[in-house]
């Protein structure tokens, strides 16, 4: 199909409405931890709290969502800012440890409860102050950004979960880092990006693209193979377009041509793989020699890769103008709307069975918060507009 004027407006609007009317709405009516500060993302379908308990990750998304909505919409509504500080200012009361590493889960108070080996809790926690730097000039929320980027950027694991037997490298270290630094670089200028931005996308194109068999690795051996077990296997299709419409952007942004393709590459491939044919939406997980997967959710549909590849295909729809992407925007995006929406709370189920019916009716928990969707709305209306105007 091609989508026509209208329906690109139509479109618009949907991404639009459902944003500041829906989706912002429901989290800031229901989540926000007035007497604590930060945000509390457990919450059932309507809204009602299960668990008090914080999840770092959602408190550093939650705040980047304000501030980046703050930042870069034509009227800037000021509670989108003073959430942005009163919930970096209960992370940077209670999210970092002695060591100067986050903690992954906070009590409500801001006791801490779990740490994890990786970085991401850090990533969010950059891009979120980087947000509040670039909204009220604060040097000390730039020089938080940049503490937590250097702690991802130069991250080792430790201590080590596994042996090194089957030593591994994961995609998602450099798909969140190049998403990372491009929201750094727009938000307090942080030097070498376009450089460093590189040198994540030739990793991806090096080690994790595989042309001979149309396919992204999660995982490889640090040489580039496939490792031939459960784990090395394993495939997450929607992960990987996730970080194609990263480098898909970065390729529009620098008007770096390869770049566009290689995020096309990344698109194609892993829709071969991930789109269910017989029930439509997303498989979770597959194996990339079709082996039974071993993990247990495989054939679930999860809320955020249903946004993540919404993104993927329309960008890739407006940077080539080919309607085989038009056709798998309105796929996806229809079937997401049509299976993850609650009409009657506001903003979306999480997890869904294979069939698309609802697996739980909880909106959110320590991973699940305001952040893909409403990135995804923001972004698609963002691409809507750049095609309206054009």
């Amino acid at each position: 199909m091609t989508y026509t004027k209208d329906h690109i407006n139509e479109l618009y609007q949907l991404y639009t409405n459902t944003l500041f009317n829906d989706s912002i709405p429901f989290w800031l009516n229901h989540a926000v931890d007035a007497e604590q500060g930060g945000i509390m993302t457990c919450v059932d379908r309507e809204g009602k709290l299960f668990d008090t308990d914080k999840g770092v990750w959602q408190q550093g998304r939650f705040a980047w969502v304000m501030g980046h909505l703050y930042n870069n919409c034509e009227t800037k509504n000021p509670v989108w800012l003073d959430q942005c500080r009163q919930t970096l200012n209960f992370v940077e009361k209670y999210a970092f440890d002695e060591d100067g590493r986050m903690f992954f889960q906070l009590t409500r108070d801001g006791r801490p409860i779990r740490k994890r080996r990786y970085a991401f809790s850090e990533s969010f926690g950059a891009i979120s102050f980087g947000e509040l730097a670039k909204a009220d000039g604060s040097d000390r929320a730039k020089e938080l950004a940049l503490k937590c980027y250097n702690i991802f950027a130069n991250h080792v694991p430790y201590p080590p979960k596994f042996t090194d037997v089957r030593p591994m490298i994961a995609l998602g270290y450099y798909a969140i880092l190049i998403a990372t630094i491009q929201q750094l670089r727009d938000s307090i200028q942080l030097e070498g990006a376009d450089a460093k931005i590189d040198e994540c996308i030739e990793m991806v194109q090096k080690y994790f693209m595989k042309p001979d068999i149309r396919c992204v690795m999660e995982s490889v051996a640090p040489n580039g193979d496939i490792v031939d077990s459960c784990e090395g296997r394993t495939l997450n299709p929607g992960h990987a377009i996730e970080g194609a419409w990263f480098i898909m952007d970065e390729g529009k942004r620098r008007n770096r041509q390869d770049y566009i393709q290689t995020g096309l590459d990344i698109l194609d491939w892993m829709w071969e793989r991930g789109w269910d044919k017989q029930y439509g939406g997303m498989l979770y997980f597959r194996d990339v020699f079709d082996k039974p997967s071993v993990e247990y959710w495989h054939d679930m549909k999860f809320w955020w890769n249903h946004n993540e590849t919404i993104i993927a295909t329309l960008l890739a729809y407006q940077l080539t103008g080919d309607d085989k992407y038009a056709d798998m925007h309105k796929q996806v995006h229809d079937w997401a709307f049509s299976h993850f929406t609650d009409s009657e709370y506001g903003d979306w189920y999480g997890y869904l069975h294979r069939d698309g019916t609802i697996s739980t009716t909880q909106k959110g928990n320590i991973f699940k918060g305001c952040f893909h969707l409403p990135r995804m709305l923001w972004e698609c209306s963002k691409i809507c507009k750049q095609m309206l105007e054009k």
